[in-house]
């Protein structure tokens, strides 16, 4: 999903961009969720956690780990989530799960993973990860993968004060 106008130029051929939905966060991840093909799992991803890799993925992913699952969920350090996987995703199902859970709250995982259990789902976890809100989770990111393009950028970043605008 994205907000403003996909440019068809770096779009990879088969890939189509949908339109955000207006709302929160719930509201745009539920939406994601409502646009996948009920007969394929679907697992989103947060574009914060930089040093996750496709092996971190390989296994709980794998066709024999998803015959046991209903649900994907990546824990992040702060207590939200950075991953969330349906196996049968429907918009039906996603809006139960997301609908008015507070995100960016330290709760945000724990209440995802008890709506995850009130729904009967089987859930697999995820490795837990640090996502990026902060100078300091960055560091702390770029020392956990320090051969990540991530940390090649974040080492090259200027440092010093951070001026603030006034509105």
């Amino acid at each position: 999903m994205l907000d403003g106008a996909a440019q068809d130029s770096w779009l990879p051929p088969g890939w189509t961009v949908l339109p955000q939905v207006a709302g929160g966060l719930d509201a745009r991840l539920a939406a994601a969720f409502g646009h996948a093909p009920a007969d394929a799992p679907a697992l989103l991803v947060g574009m914060d956690t930089p040093q996750l890799s496709a092996a971190a993925l390989a296994e709980p992913l794998s066709a024999a780990a998803r015959a046991g699952a209903d649900a994907w969920f990546g824990p992040a350090a702060d207590g939200g989530f950075w991953a969330l996987g349906l196996a049968r995703p429907s918009a039906a199902l996603a809006e139960q799960l997301l609908l008015g859970v507070p995100m960016s709250t330290p709760q945000t995982g724990a209440l995802l993973l008890a709506r995850l259990a009130a729904a009967g789902l089987r859930v697999t976890r995820l490795p837990e990860l640090r996502d990026v809100d902060t100078a300091e989770d960055a560091a702390e990111v770029a020392r956990l993968a320090p051969d990540s393009a991530f940390a090649t950028c974040w080492r090259a970043a200027p440092r010093g004060p951070v001026a603030r605008v006034r509105r």
